[in-house]
Parts: C-alpha cells; sequence; structure tokens
C-alpha cells in the first residue's frame, strides 16, 4: 500500500494533473473575483470564505477523472483489483494521495489567498481549520465518482454533474465556519457537521468506488 502510494504521488507530480493544476486554477478564480465584484473590502469580506471553499472545490475536481484513469488504460487496475489488496484498500490510498497532492495544498495556500480577498484575521485559522477538515470528504468523493465513470469517454463532464451534489453539504458547512470564524461567532455547529461528513465519506465511499469499479471491471 506504501507503494502504491508513492507511485500516485509520483505520478501526480510528474503529470501535473493534481498539484501544479489545482493551484493554479485557485489562484486564478481568487483574483478573478475582484474584478468581477469590485474593490469594495467590505464585500470581498463578507464574500471571501464562501469563495475560498468553491475555489478549493472546483479545483479538486480538475484531477478526478485522473484517479483511475490512467491505471485504467495501461491495464494496472485489472492488476490492482486482483491483486492481495482489498480494493477497498486501494480505493483509500488513492483517495490519500489525491488529498496529498490537491486537497493538502490547496488547505495551506487559502490563508495566502485570503489577504487578497480581506479576509479578517480571525477568519484563517477556522478557513485552514475548516478545509482540513472538509478537502477529505471531496476526495473520497470523487474517487467514487471516478470509479463510476471509469473507461467512459469524455467521463470528466459527467463525473463532475454526479459529484457536484454530494459536495453541496461539505460547501455549505465549510464555508458557514470559515464564515462565522471570521465574523467572530461559534463555530462548533458546522465543524460538528462537517466532521460528522468527512469520517462517514472516509468509511462509506471506498466500499462504495470498490463495488463501482468491479462493476466497470467485469
Amino acid at each position: 500500500m506504501i507503494a502504491l502510494l508513492r507511485r500516485d504521488l509520483a505520478i501526480a507530480v510528474r503529470a501535473g494533473g493534481g498539484f501544479g493544476l489545482g493551484l493554479a486554477f485557485f489562484l486564478v478564480v481568487v483574483v478573478l473575483v475582484p474584478f468581477g465584484v469590485g474593490p469594495d473590502t467590505a464585500t470581498l469580506t463578507r464574500i471571501a470564505p464562501g469563495i475560498l471553499w468553491i475555489g478549493a472545490l472546483l479545483a479538486c475536481l480538475l484531477s478526478l477523472d485522473r484517479l483511475f484513469a490512467l491505471d485504467f488504460e495501461d491495464g494496472s487496475l485489472d492488476l490492482l483489483a486482483t491483486a492481495p489488496i482489498p480494493l477497498e484498500a486501494v480505493v483509500g490510498v488513492k483517495a490519500v494521495a489525491h488529498w496529498l497532492t490537491t486537497g493538502l495544498p490547496l488547505t495551506l495556500m487559502a490563508p495566502v489567498l485570503g489577504v487578497m480577498l480581506n479576509l479578517p484575521g480571525q477568519g484563517f485559522v477556522w478557513l485552514v481549520i475548516s478545509l482540513a477538515l472538509g478537502t477529505p470528504a471531496l476526495s473520497v468523493i470523487g474517487a467514487f465518482g471516478a470509479a463510476l465513470t471509469v473507461g467512459l469517454r469524455r467521463g470528466g463532464l459527467l463525473l463532475s454533474l454526479l459529484v457536484l451534489p454530494l459536495y453541496v453539504p461539505t460547501l455549505i458547512f465549510g464555508a458557514e465556519a470559515a464564515r462565522r470564524g471570521a465574523e467572530g461567532m461559534a463555530v462548533n455547529t458546522p465543524l460538528a457537521l462537517m466532521a460528522g461528513i468527512s469520517f462517514a465519506c472516509c468509511a462509506l465511499m471506498p466500499f462504495a468506488a470498490a463495488a463501482a469499479l468491479r462493476v466497470n471491471l467485469r
């Protein structure tokens, strides 16, 4: 499993589909927002948590179609399906690799981009905490969507349509936690709900994704 994780990390970094592309897209979204809504600092402060969360969510979508597509094309996925490692563990490792190359860099970069949107000082910590709790759910849910669409031509659009509705609860509670933290309000409820979503997704989605892969590999 460690070897598989190292392999996926190396592929993501060398191919540029995870680390660099996600960060570049996140940066572009945040830079364009002030041009669209205007330079008013009060407006930017109010919408900053939501914009940062939306940018991170969309950046996570960019590399999801590569989770299983490369392995499916070169036949590695068939070997992984018949390996002694459970297919659920393979899905979990790939989701972890996606989070390490996409979710974690986005979480670390968010405070820097928050300065550009005039995010209040007390909101930086809660923004990082909310992204750290929510982005694992985005990666695991994305792995499930990638498993459903593996082998389909131009499955990226279908993958986005399948995954985006499942992302909505995480987006709502994540943005709400960041907003409340920026305004100095209590964040216990949205953080607890988001953590529950992340734990539930990490516990259940690998099994659903593995079942989808078995169906597509028949």
